[in-house]
């Protein structure tokens, strides 16, 4: 049973947090790297020196008798899409906030960012299966609902299927959208579908994680439990070998998914419970736009 006056306090404390950040370092950063999709017409002006003939319009001029050139403006409207991961491992935290959460905080600071600039959000939620889907919409309120949809989910006991979720993506957005993809990556079988749905959109991969799924503790014998599927299993975090070899596999499995998105030419942002958000989103926005100023 969902806690609404617990759920509501969550939302308005992440809506404080990213409306400042938001404010205060984000949104300028945004509108210059996500751009519109085109141009569009704007309007006609008298022709001046250093104009590009090929810009003159010939009816205008023939009905004014001296030169007018169209003008264009960038089609700035986008639509973002948060495709964001709800299975039963996102619930995991062992710092002030779990995945879902950090998850959630994601989502409100790249929203809130595109409704400032006019952009359209909507949200995909998935598990092993498509939980919501929220149809792109402007305005404030979208924003906070979205939020209040990712922690309302609650924990789960299902698993992740990354695949299922981008082909249903790709079969609702036919025009090019922003896609952010979050998720723990806790999956496989499914980077054909990305390589698909990379070519059709321009995705941003964000893996969201947790210091203790990089290192164990040293705590001895502890009883863990698979969040996805509810297997019980013991294990003693007292042997060095083990812990070497848990951190090993984690450091692994991470520049797998670097490895995998450079190939594909994915952007990404690795984010963590341990920390602060805004550092990294701004590293990616800035990585994306010294990408683009060097084209």
């Amino acid at each position: 049973m969902i806690d609404t006056a617990a759920l509501m306090k969550q939302v308005g404390r992440i809506r404080i947090l990213t409306s400042r950040l938001v404010d205060e370092r984000l949104s300028g950063e945004y509108h210059s790297v996500f751009k519109g999709q085109g141009i569009e017409f704007d309007e006609v002006r008298e022709y001046s020196s250093g104009d590009d003939i090929r810009t003159i319009d010939w009816n205008v001029t023939a009905r004014m008798g001296h030169p007018f050139v169209k003008r264009y403006a960038e089609e700035r409207e986008l639509t973002v899409l948060f495709v964001v991961d709800i299975s039963g491992s996102q619930c995991f935290g062992s710092q002030t906030r779990s995945k879902s959460e950090l998850a959630a905080e994601l989502a409100c600071l790249l929203a809130l960012s595109a409704i400032r600039n006019q952009d359209k959000v909507g949200l995909i939620l998935f598990s092993d299966r498509i939980d919501l889907c929220i149809r792109p919409r402007k305005g404030r309120t979208s924003v906070m609902r979205l939020v209040r949809e990712v922690l309302a989910a609650g924990e789960t006991r299902r698993g992740t299927d990354i695949a299922g979720a981008l082909r249903f993506l790709n079969r609702i957005q036919k025009k090019k959208a922003v896609v952010f993809l979050i998720s723990d990556f806790m999956d496989d079988a499914y980077l054909k579908e990305l390589r698909v749905t990379a070519r059709k959109h321009d995705v941003i991969c964000c893996p969201v994680s947790d210091p203790r799924e990089r290192e164990l503790p040293d705590a001895g014998l502890l009883e863990i439990q698979d969040p996805e599927t509810g297997a019980l299993f013991w294990t003693d975090t007292g042997s060095a070998e083990l812990r070497a070899a848990f951190r090993e596999q984690a450091s692994a499995a991470e520049a797998s998914l670097k490895a995998n998105f450079r190939k594909y030419g994915i952007d990404s942002v690795f984010l963590s419970t341990d920390r602060p958000i805004a550092d990294d989103i701004l590293r990616l926005f800035r990585q994306r736009e010294n990408r683009t100023g060097r084209r």
